[in-house]
Parts: C-alpha cells; sequence; structure tokens
C-alpha cells in the first residue's frame, strides 16, 4: 500500500510541475520576470516536497519490498510518461526513451509534442533576449547580467534552487534503491541504481554555475 500511494502522489505531483512550467515557459518567453518569480518559487517547494517523501518511502524495509518485488512484473519507474515529460519539458529531450511507451498510444503522443515543443531552456534563451543578451554567448551574459542587473538576480537564483533540488532528488533516489536492491537490476529490467548514477550533478542550467567562479 505504501509503495503503490508513493507513487501515484509522485505522478500528481509531476503533473502539477507539468502545469507550473508549462506557465514558467509562457512568462519567461515574454519577458516577464515578476510573473516568472513565484512560480519559480511554487516549483522548488513541490521539489522539497518529493525529496520530503523519499523519507517515507525509506521506512520500507528491504525484506518488505522484495516480499512483492516480484508482483510487480514489467513495472517500472521508465514507465512514468509524466517524468518523462517534465525531463523533456526542462530541455533533457532524450528521443529513444520513448520507446518505452507504444506508437499511437496517449502517453506516446504527450511526449512527442514535448519533444517539439520549447523547454524551460528555450525559455531562458527567449528571456535572455528580452534583456538584450546574446544567448548563444550564454555563460558570459549571464555574468554581465549578475554583476549589471540585481533584479535579474532573484531569478535566477531561484532557477539554480530549482535545479539544486532535482539534483538532490535524484541522488536521494539513487540512494533509496541501492538501499533496498543494492546493484541488483531494476523492476521491469530496467538497469536499476546504475543507470540513475549516470543521471546525477548532471545540471539543468549548467551556465548558472559554471559562472560562479567567475564572481
Amino acid at each position: 500500500m505504501l509503495f503503490i500511494i508513493i507513487h501515484q502522489v509522485y505522478e500528481l505531483w509531476f503533473k502539477l510541475l507539468l502545469h507550473e512550467f508549462d506557465e514558467i515557459i509562457d512568462r519567461m518567453t515574454a519577458g516577464d520576470l515578476y510573473g516568472s518569480l513565484a512560480t519559480w518559487k511554487r516549483v522548488r517547494t513541490v521539489m522539497k516536497t518529493l525529496v520530503g517523501q523519499l523519507d517515507i518511502l525509506e521506512t520500507m524495509t528491504p525484506m518488505r519490498f522484495t516480499a512483492f518485488r516480484d508482483r510487480l512484473e514489467s513495472a517500472s519507474g521508465f514507465q512514468s510518461a509524466q517524468f518523462r515529460e517534465l525531463e523533456f519539458q526542462l530541455g533533457y529531450k532524450r528521443p529513444e526513451l520513448m520507446a518505452w511507451h507504444p506508437e499511437g498510444s496517449p502517453e506516446r503522443a504527450a511526449l512527442e509534442q514535448r519533444l517539439a515543443a520549447p523547454s524551460v531552456a528555450d525559455a531562458l534563451d527567449a528571456f535572455l533576449r528580452h534583456q538584450g543578451a546574446d544567448p548563444g554567448q550564454r555563460a558570459e551574459e549571464l555574468l554581465r547580467l549578475y554583476r549589471d542587473r540585481p533584479d535579474l538576480v532573484i531569478l535566477f537564483e531561484s532557477m539554480t534552487d530549482f535545479d539544486e533540488g532535482l539534483q538532490e532528488w535524484r541522488y536521494r533516489h539513487v540512494k533509496m534503491v541501492e538501499r533496498t536492491i543494492g546493484n541488483k537490476r531494476g523492476t521491469g529490467g530496467s538497469p536499476g541504481a546504475a543507470y540513475l548514477r549516470e543521471t546525477l550533478f548532471n545540471p539543468l542550467f549548467p551556465d548558472l554555475w559554471s559562472i560562479r567562479h567567475a564572481l
């Protein structure tokens, strides 16, 4: 019951994040600074909640999980179309992962739409253009804006907050899997912890991190 409910709740939070990031993309593309800020704060708070919910799931011991793991059969986190949508929406687009969803299915159609649609990374480029900056020189322009436009720093730090929160969630997810099943393959034949470790420490907005040493 715990395992099922946690994953159902996660899907609800993913649905909300997709909705909120659609709003962020629209507002940043339009150059709306203050309209973007409140929503960035909200998605960061949701991400904190997602991290916190892992504490609940980790109350399940490895033996309790093993007792019903075989009944999951082909079920896998790879089947969460909404999480994959969220990755695409944020700019982490890997078309090959759509293979987990049959062609013609509603989930595949939603992913194809996200793959073609502007991402949060694209919206950042559009926002920079509104500020007279060249997205092609993103790191240099972000450094200049950090120094010259303190009003924009609030937005950039909110984006960095969410980016850090997503990386924290990925790390906690890996450790939860390791303490539950070790290095065994994941359910549904997925690579398990080995695959999840590959996703660690890959920021959404590397330029926002790379300029820190120059500030």
